[in-house]
């Protein structure tokens, strides 16, 4: 039975392997946040909802059915810390790092594991990606903690509560979490705009992608003379910059003379721009979200629904994906059979993989939603579709039903959380388990088309 058990896991694919570990690592995180002295003195939490902030901490989403300053210690928090650290990093990465800091050696099985977690096309250098994305997170964690907690001691009565929040809010922010311990976000810091910029940083560096901020690192180094960006890292970054850019003016307009009537211009522009931001994943807010009008709302749904970019901490269909089908729209319009971009051509099984990913998300959105409005019939459906976007993006903004979700529905929003975070072709892998490549082809046929 155990050697039928092991060849089983040997057989595994390493989509399905990785699945795998994402359950255990929620398994893992559901014990360390029931562990004694978690909670504060006289808090229960019944086991749906430490199950439920468990998953939301492993997928980095934020979305809570209970608050958690009310709720977790001190103790707790940085039990939070520790599990937001595993899923923003990666189980992968942290692994590889500590097999590294052991001295193990890292196999084949490894390296394909690497290579699935973090969206790499080829087993070549993902060991030293692996030190490179470590070295780099935990560094700008520390940077965003030394100088979030220098500046909170003028919030806060002790250093300890400074050091406290500064640590959180770092970690949070880079790993795109959303999780708070002020109990209301980051709105006690809507005037202070050094906050909201630091945190905006550390928001940008976690989703940008990691492979993006490791050739920047390389760029700056300049010990390659000939060094040229990849394509990968010249769409992402147009394509971040351009929804960034995108949200904060459209955010800006629609609340004009709504929710920020009343505001100065700065105002206005820091609250959009921190929105807009916040919507790749990291559901951070400074403003209470309710306040929003529905097109507001909408919007951010849609800006949460393609979330962050590849190899990063963010969730959604990824910016990459969003520009491909763009990018192919736009030249099948023209008459071309190809997509091209910064004189590269882009291969045809990615265009394939963009439109299963985004054909994947919209019936799992659209199935999603049929299922909360049936499940939860006193919540408004834009309401349920920002919920749904906002887990399904890991993103962790809400419009406050999360606490009043039933458990089923917290279920299907766990489902929703999980499968942002691990990634649609991951878990698309991990269904149809190993490929098998064609080995033979029928005669072509043309289809009639729209």
């Amino acid at each position: 039975m155990i050697k039928k058990r092991l060849k089983t896991k040997l057989n595994n694919t390493p989509a399905q392997a990785i699945v795998t570990y994402y359950f255990i690592a929620i398994a893992i995180s559901v014990i360390l946040l029931r562990l004694p002295g978690v909670h504060k003195p006289g808090v229960h939490v019944n086991f749906i909802d430490s199950l439920f902030t468990a998953v939301s901490a492993v997928s980095v989403t934020g979305l809570s059915s209970i608050n958690i300053s009310e709720t977790y210690s001190v103790f707790g928090y940085f039990m939070i810390i520790l599990v937001l650290q595993l899923g923003g990093i990666g189980i992968m990465a942290l692994g590889t790092f500590v097999w590294l800091i052991s001295g193990k050696k890292i196999g084949l099985r490894e390296r394909q594991l690497i290579m699935v977690d973090y969206n790499q096309s080829n087993l070549s250098g993902v060991v030293n990606l692996i030190k490179e994305i470590v070295k780099l997170l935990l560094l700008i964690q520390a940077i965003g903690a030394l100088l979030l907690t220098l500046y909170f001691t003028q919030y806060y009565d002790s250093f300890k509560e400074a050091l406290t929040h500064g640590i959180f809010t770092s970690v949070s922010a880079t790993t795109n979490a959303g999780f708070d311990i002020t109990g209301d976000s980051l709105i006690p810091y809507h005037h202070d705009y050094f906050v909201q910029i630091i945190t905006i940083f550390l928001i940008i560096f976690g989703a940008i992608g990691f492979p993006v901020l490791i050739e920047v690192k390389e760029f700056l180094s300049n010990k390659n003379k000939n060094f040229r960006f990849s394509l990968f890292t010249r769409l992402t970054t147009i394509t971040y910059a351009i929804l960034l850019v995108f949200g904060t003016i459209m955010i800006y307009l629609l609340e004009m003379f709504h929710a920020f009537k009343g505001m100065p211009w700065h105002e206005k522009f820091f609250t959009a721009l921190f929105h807009s931001v916040s919507t790749r994943s990291a559901g951070l807010t400074t403003i209470d979200v309710t306040q929003f009008h529905e097109g507001t709302n909408f919007l951010m749904s849609v800006l949460m629904f393609i979330g962050a970019s590849p190899s990063s901490v963010g969730g959604g269909i990824r910016t990459t994906t969003f520009a491909i089908a763009v990018l192919f729209l736009i030249n099948f319009s023209r008459g071309k059979d190809s997509v091209q971009i910064f004189h590269r051509e882009v291969h045809l099984i990615d265009i394939f993989r963009a439109f299963a990913v985004i054909i994947l998300a919209f019936a799992m959105v659209f199935i999603a939603t049929i299922l909360l409005s049936v499940t939860e019939t006193n919540v408004p459906i834009t309401s349920l579709i920002f919920e749904i976007t906002s887990a399904f993006g890991t993103c962790g903004m809400s419009l406050g039903i999360t606490g009043e979700l039933s458990d089923i529905g917290k279920v299907i929003i766990m489902v929703l959380m999980f499968i942002g975070r691990v990634g649609l072709i991951s878990f698309l892998y991990s269904i149809g388990g190993k490929s098998n490549k064609t080995k033979f082809h029928y005669p072509k046929e043309r289809v009639i088309i729209g």
